[in-house]
């Protein structure tokens, strides 16, 4: 193999890019997006068997398969959902403030609670329930003792509001 100067190698990474695009097109055009997934996930999966380590991604090849004008609307009030989530992370606050008055330390209970407070809070609307009239089974839900002063916090304020108060 000859020796390229890095002028040329610049050159020749821009012509072997451009062969590598054009073959991608060709398989898009005639075998559409499935066989280009499919079509990469070999190759990396080559490139993988032979040493080639690409850059963690965080992304995965999962994507929403409704789209968002297809969707159906969520049930309730979000603007009063909102609201609802600020007084729970307030009287949470509240609560962690006062106890390290007693005690110091506990900062770290609300950044957990806070952290995960709207995925509590989306449970707790729409999916955690309890017993109904007919005796029907409860969820049985355990939540890390960190995020505790947000369940409290919410326990205290549920039942104690209403929409005139928003």
């Amino acid at each position: 193999m000859r020796n390229i100067a890095p002028k040329d190698n610049a050159e020749l990474d821009v012509v072997e890019t451009r062969e590598w695009l054009d073959s991608l097109d060709y398989v898009l055009q005639s075998g559409g997006p499935e066989k280009v997934a499919r079509l990469l996930r070999e190759l990396t999966l080559h490139a993988w068997e032979n040493g080639v380590r690409l850059p963690f991604t965080a992304n995965t090849p999962y994507i929403n398969t409704i789209s968002a004008d297809a969707q159906a609307l969520m049930p309730g009030n979000p603007d009063i959902e909102r609201r609802v989530r600020s007084l729970v992370r307030w009287n949470a606050l509240a609560m962690v403030v006062r106890a390290n008055k007693a005690e110091e330390g506990i900062g770290g209970h609300i950044s957990t609670f806070a952290s995960a407070a709207t995925l509590y809070e989306v449970g707790f609307d729409y999916f955690f329930r309890g017993h109904d009239k007919e005796g029907t089974p409860a969820d049985v839900i355990f939540f890390q003792g960190h995020a505790s002063p947000g369940i409290y916090a919410r326990a205290y304020l549920e039942g104690r509001i209403d929409e005139t108060h928003l």
